[in-house]
């Protein structure tokens, strides 16, 4: 008596060789559960798993010729067939839909050439003017922005009243205004 294994090989080669509907449906009717089970285990849908069982049995019976006995017998190699139509439909179902507004996607705005060009000479005048200051302004200037510490921590930091670290940042401040309205004017 032939095992349930070498029965199914047989039904399978015959729907290789002959096409046989008969063979298939003794196929679908064993197998078909059971990839259904485990198609509803894996995606949790009971109308995915309809839909990825009928696609494996499609699958099976269009490229039966291909199942080689050597290798494994027909419930590994129908239950591969399922698992990679799962993993396919997973695949695509995560797949995200392209956006072509997505900020990755969209150049960033190039600067024209001459606002470049303008842009770079005022951080240059700013710099140049920045040089200028005495240092305890610059200091003060530099820490107070640059780092964004408070003008109360600043005051603790260099020993100094806070009404001292205030009118030196707002004497840098006016320095710098007067540079780079003076450098501006001549420039025009």
């Amino acid at each position: 008596m032939k095992s349930e294994t070498e029965d199914m090989s047989c039904f399978l080669a015959a729907v290789a060789r002959e096409r046989d509907v008969e063979a298939f449906e003794t196929l679908f009717r064993h197998y078909g559960p059971r990839v259904k089970a485990y198609m509803a285990r894996q995606t949790r849908d009971q109308q995915a798993a309809e839909e990825l069982m009928q696609e494996t049995m499609m699958v099976v019976w269009n490229k039966a010729a291909l199942f080689d006995p050597s290798r494994g017998n027909v419930s590994a190699w129908i239950f591969t067939i399922a698992r990679n139509l799962r993993v396919s439909a997973y695949r695509k179902q995560n797949r995200p839909e392209f956006d072509p507004n997505d900020p990755a996607f969209v150049p960033e705005d190039v600067m024209p050439a001459d606002q470049e060009l303008e842009s770079r000479q005022e951080a240059d005048r700013l710099h140049k003017a920045m040089r200028q200051l005495p240092k305890e302004q610059l200091d003060l200037l530099q820490r107070s922005f640059f780092h964004e510490i408070p003008h109360s921590a600043l005051a603790k930091e260099f020993d100094l009243p806070l009404g001292t670290v205030k009118s030196r940042i707002r004497m840098a401040f006016a320095k710098l205004r007067a540079a780079l309205d003076d450098s501006q004017g001549g420039d025009r």
